[in-house]
């Protein structure tokens, strides 16, 4: 889930605003993003991958509402993880490359929402009682 947005990193590009499929974003006053609502997101990583400044956080499998630490979301090391590892940091001439590398992304995201839409519905029913 979308976890935090490290305004001091932002451009305003608004790219994330763009990308994110489920509208969690909307774009803030003075250009940085807001999550508007954080409930719909379903943790695709694309605000992640599409985010030039490195400046989104998304914590895979993370339901709570709890405040992160951007402190601790720094030291770790994963802001910018995502665009690393599936080769989006601008390295790469062939302007198809970030096409295929999409994939293997989705997959993950896919996988986190069943995983949470399983769990949801087993804490709901199903209704067939």
């Amino acid at each position: 889930m979308i976890t935090y947005i490290f305004p001091e990193r932002c451009i305003a590009c608004n790219d994330c605003v763009a990308a994110c499929p489920t509208h969690v974003l909307d774009p803030g006053a003075g250009g940085v993003p807001t999550i508007a609502r954080p409930d719909q997101c379903q943790t695709c990583f694309m605000c992640e991958l599409y985010c030039p400044a490195d400046a989104i956080y998304v914590a895979p499998g993370r339901d709570e509402a709890e405040a992160p630490d951007p402190a601790a979301i720094l030291a770790s090391g994963q802001l910018g993880r995502v665009r690393r590892d599936h080769g989006w940091t601008g390295d790469d001439p062939d302007p198809l490359s970030e096409f295929w590398r999409l994939g293997p992304l989705l997959m993950a995201g896919a996988e986190i929402a069943a995983t949470r839409h399983a769990r949801m519905r087993g804490e709901e029913g199903d209704g067939r009682d």
